[in-house]
């Protein structure tokens, strides 16, 4: 049995809250190999679950058991660091860092270095991130700033492993929609997530038709504070538009994960749209896509790797196919705004979608929606087979042992 430290962001309402539950319950799933220890830790700003279940009264449970072991000095045979590069550690004897990756074209210079001195495997949540670590190629500098080295880059071994879909009963929320249809949009106000422009054009393109936008959104926590600033963003970007027809509803305010798979299955929700500039992973488009929702997104970054799908032409060829309104979009260096030392570096580049093939694909949808939805439910039955719960969590357990070389001894730092 394998001696195992988390060290993760467990209790977090975030995207790395729920990656780093989803390696828990993995572990879970495998304890006559794991023997658990877990450390959680703070994601940003984000607020902290507040359910009282089984689950997190056996996280509690396992917090508690990993202090104790602390500070009675233990040590781990295997480190589970679900957080961002920069802060992996060597703290046992094998190390793996997981994380969504980057958003953007290549990774810092800084998660190279942190990669080559701290971990012995990455696991990442699409083709995207692996690619993001595997073409970053960067300058060593010597004591007197000379470059003594121009193909530094990460060398360790990097594996794909997505989110399950999860088998949810919707449990259905009350909107009180004025209109039959309306579009979804879920994510955080922020420069990287592109919604004030999401919501922008879509008011631009049916400012005077009887269609509206559901926009559920926070900028860091789900307090009252944070829905005030979020409805003086959205007042100060309506406020160009008195006359409009279409309408804007807001929904703030954390959801349970039933209650948000209610807001898919909603009669009155037509589409889901992502305008953002890049994504790890992208866990709302994903679960709108399991739900069978039409989705409307740039055919960039994460959220590709479930947006497409093996398809079997009559003459017997498979290929992989779009199966989503492909927003075109131009690749071009990040906004100073969302430049993040150490993390987002002023040289990447992310995509910027093209506001009249984003207006297109809100209006082709709405003409035909249909359509839109036949192809979408086949995508959600795919999603639902190759995502599959048990699936996936027996990927990431393969993923872990797979790190684990038969024997390794080497001298680790006491955790603590």
């Amino acid at each position: 049995m394998y001696k195992v430290l988390l060290k993760a962001p467990v209790l977090s309402r975030s995207g790395y809250g729920e990656h780093s539950r989803f390696v828990l319950r993995s572990l879970m799933r495998a304890e006559d190999l794991f023997d658990i220890h877990l450390v959680n830790i703070n994601w940003g700003a984000t607020g902290w679950t507040p359910e009282d279940n089984e689950e997190r009264r056996w996280i509690d449970f396992l917090i508690n058991k990993t202090a104790h072991a602390v500070n009675n000095n233990a040590t781990f045979d295997i480190s589970l660091q679900v957080t961002i590069p920069n802060e992996w550690e060597k703290i046992a004897k094998t190390n793996i860092g997981i994380t969504a990756g980057i958003e953007s074209n290549m990774i810092s210079p800084t998660w190279v270095k942190k990669t080559e001195e701290t971990v012995d495997k990455i696991i990442v949540t699409s083709v995207h991130a692996k690619t993001g670590f595997e073409a970053t190629v960067c300058d060593v500098q010597g004591p007197g700033g000379e470059v003594i080295r121009n193909d530094f880059r990460c060398t360790k071994p990097i594996e794909v492993v997505g989110y399950p879909a999860k088998g949810l009963k919707p449990e259905p929320i009350d909107l009180d929609l004025e209109y039959d249809f309306n579009f979804l949009s879920i994510a955080q106000w922020s420069p990287r997530k592109n919604l004030e422009n999401t919501v922008k054009w879509f008011v631009e393109e049916f400012i005077d038709d009887e269609v509206g936008f559901v926009v559920k959104s926070n900028v860091a926590k789900n307090c009252i504070y944070d829905k005030y600033k979020c409805e003086q963003r959205l007042n100060n970007l309506l406020q160009h538009y008195p006359n409009r027809k279409c309408k804007i509803y807001l929904l703030h305010g954390g959801l349970e994960d039933a209650q948000v798979h209610g807001l898919y299955k909603n009669d009155k929700i037509k589409a889901f749209v992502s305008l953002s500039h890049g994504e790890g992973f992208g866990l709302p488009l994903f679960e709108a896509a399991q739900a069978g929702l039409p989705i409307i997104a740039p055919d960039w970054s994460g959220h590709v790797d479930f947006l497409h799908m093996p398809v079997t032409s009559k003459k017997g060829k498979t290929k992989n196919k779009a199966m989503f309104s492909k927003v075109d979009y131009q690749l071009a260096t990040v906004q100073p705004e969302a430049v993040w030392e150490g993390v987002i570096e002023k040289e990447t580049a992310w995509c910027y979608p093209d506001p009249v093939s984003y207006k297109n694909r809100l209006r082709d949808l709405y003409k035909d929606q249909p359509r839109f939805k036949k192809r979408a439910s086949d995508l959600g039955k795919w999603i639902a087979e190759e995502f599959e719960e048990e699936k996936v969590y027996q990927r990431m357990i393969n993923a872990i042992l797979d790190a684990v070389p038969e024997e390794k001894e080497e001298d680790v730092q006491v955790f603590g």
